[in-house]
């Protein structure tokens, strides 16, 4: 019972404490775990052991009782043999059988006893390693999500200081910096390189953006700006085109009406 004793004790210690003892909690509370099975398989054999000396006494006392009720039949028999000496003999070594019978049955009795309470014992030893083994899951999985708060807990502190932030300010400024010179030395390539009539008129619409347009079209819409004039201009003569200091000749050029009198011979 001492063993038992020694095991329960194991077993209701304070696996708080262990854990703060430890390096590696998940490691101490699988080596406990280990200890109990390896008690528990010991606590086994032990109770084995007691239910087979219960089982050997049962057998010795069931022989005792076996003996006696045979030195009995034989008394009987010395009896119709008419040989009472031979039957009082027999009568005696039933009375030695009976006795050690009655010991047997007390020592079986208190074997029987204490194997009982060993399998009750073991069954609640055998819950509890049960009942350790789920407060072992409860607590590893504590431990795991402590050390992953622990773990985001360090990354924000690492976040909230100044220094990574400065850091990404440097790097900003640097491209930053990297960003204006390209566009220098894109913008002094063209001019080295380029038409310079072409980058006026680059220039030219540069100013003319989508906007500037719109506005122009909402305002001819509204009768703001004159309409432009469409229709085509006159062709010009062509004499006048060929000899523009040349005047037309209108007496040369006319034709007497039909009927009219000559002047000439009017006069």
């Amino acid at each position: 019972m001492g063993f038992f004793s020694r095991l329960g004790s194991l077993i209701k210690s304070n696996l708080n404490d262990l854990i703060s003892k430890a390096e590696d909690p998940e490691k101490m509370l699988n080596q406990v775990l280990v200890d109990m099975k390896t008690q528990l398989v010991e606590a086994k054999k032990q109770v084995a052991v007691a239910i087979g000396d219960e089982k050997r006494l049962k057998k010795q006392w069931d022989e005792q009782v076996a003996l006696a009720k045979d030195w009995e039949r034989k008394a009987v028999l010395a009896v119709h043999a008419n040989d009472d000496e031979l039957a009082k003999e027999a009568l005696l070594r039933q009375r030695e059988h009976e006795e050690l019978s009655s010991q047997f049955e007390q020592q079986w009795t208190h074997q029987k006893d204490a194997v009982d309470k060993l399998k009750v014992q073991l069954r609640v030893l055998t819950n509890k390693i049960e009942e350790a083994k789920r407060k072992r899951n409860i607590l590893i999985a504590r431990q795991k999500r402590a050390e992953a708060q622990k773990a985001i807990q360090n990354t924000m502190a690492g976040l909230s200081d100044t220094s990574a932030f400065d850091t990404f300010d440097r790097m900003a400024q640097k491209i930053d910096q990297l960003e204006a010179e390209t566009e220098a030395n894109s913008e002094l390539a063209g001019d080295l390189e380029g038409d310079s009539l072409t980058q006026r008129f680059k220039a030219l619409e540069a100013k003319s953006t989508p906007a500037d347009m719109a506005l122009l079209e909402l305002k001819q819409k509204m009768g703001l700006l004159p309409a432009a004039s469409t229709a085509p201009q006159k062709a010009l003569p062509q004499n006048a085109t060929a000899n523009p200091d040349a005047k037309p000749d209108s007496k040369s050029d006319e034709k007497p009406a039909a009927g009219s009198p000559n002047p000439e011979k009017a006069d």
